[in-house]
C-alpha cells in the first residue's frame, strides 16, 4: 500500500511551497499535479513521472472521477504519491472527496498545507485581510457554486471571493444584493504570488469596471476591510 501526500504547492511561484511540501515532493515517485502548480516545482522531483489533471474555470478540465481512479491505481503500484495542489489542499481544492477515496482503499495519507491565494494576494500588495478594531474576521468563498451559478455574500469583515474572474460585473450585483455598501472597498487581484501579480482598487459599485485588466487571468477579489490601503 502507498502514501498518498497532499501538498499545497502555494498560490504563484514555485519558492512558495513549503519545506515539508518540497522534501515529500523529492520523494515522489509519481505526482498528479494541477494547473496552477508552478512548472518549476518538476525540477525538484526529476526522478518522478508528472501527470497533468488540471481544472481551469470555462476551460478543459480532468474529471473528479479520472482523478480519484488514477490516485487508487497508482498508490497501489508506488510507494508514494503526490498530489500537488494550487493554493492549500484544503481551501476549496476537493480534498475531502479525494481523502476519502483513498483512506477508503486503505492507504496512508498526509497533507501538507499551502499558502492560499488569499495570503499571497494580501502580501503582494502588503494588504493585512485583518485590522485592528475593524477587522476581526475573514471568510473565504468560493462564488462558484457546484452548480456552476454565482454566489455572494456579506459573512465578515474582510470577504475574499475565489474563482469570478470572468464575472466581475455580476459578482458586483450579487454583493450590493448582499448588504455590501456601493462604496465598500474592493480590491482584484491576479496571479497573485507571481512576478506579474497585477491588482486593482475599486468600490463595490464600481467592480465591473476591473473585467479587462484581470481577464483570462486567476483572480481574487478582496472586499471590505482588508482592501483598505494601509495608512
Amino acid at each position: 500500500m502507498g502514501t498518498v501526500v497532499f501538498i499545497g504547492a502555494g498560490a504563484g511561484a514555485a519558492d512558495l511551497i513549503t519545506v515539508r511540501g518540497l522534501r515529500w515532493l523529492q520523494r515522489a515517485d509519481v505526482v498528479l499535479a494541477d494547473a496552477l502548480a508552478d512548472p518549476a516545482l518538476r525540477e525538484h522531483a526529476p526522478q518522478a513521472r508528472w501527470i497533468d489533471v488540471g481544472k481551469r474555470g470555462f476551460c478543459h478540465a480532468t474529471a473528479q472521477a479520472d482523478i480519484d481512479a488514477m490516485l487508487l491505481q497508482l498508490a497501489s503500484q508506488h510507494a508514494v504519491v503526490v498530489r500537488l495542489k494550487g493554493g492549500d489542499p484544503s481551501v476549496f481544492g476537493r480534498l475531502e472527496e479525494e481523502l476519502a477515496v483513498v483512506r477508503g482503499a486503505g492507504h496512508t495519507t498526509e497533507v501538507v498545507p499551502g499558502i492560499t491565494a488569499a495570503l499571497a494576494a494580501a502580501a503582494d500588495l502588503q494588504r493585512p485581510l485583518t485590522r485592528r478594531g475593524r477587522g476581526r474576521s475573514v471568510a473565504l468563498t468560493t462564488a462558484m457554486t457546484r452548480e456552476g451559478d454565482l454566489s455572494g455574500g456579506c459573512h465578515a469583515d474582510t470577504e475574499v471571493f475565489y474563482m469570478a474572474g470572468k464575472q466581475l460585473p455580476a459578482l458586483a450585483e450579487r454583493l450590493l444584493e448582499a448588504g455590501w455598501h456601493p462604496d465598500t472597498p474592493v480590491l482584484a487581484v491576479s496571479r497573485a504570488g507571481w512576478p506579474d501579480v497585477r491588482y486593482s482598487q475599486h468600490t463595490v459599485r464600481m467592480l465591473a469596471s476591473a473585467s479587462d485588466q484581470h481577464s483570462d487571468r486567476p483572480t481574487v477579489v478582496i472586499v471590505g476591510a482588508g482592501a483598505t490601503p494601509v495608512a
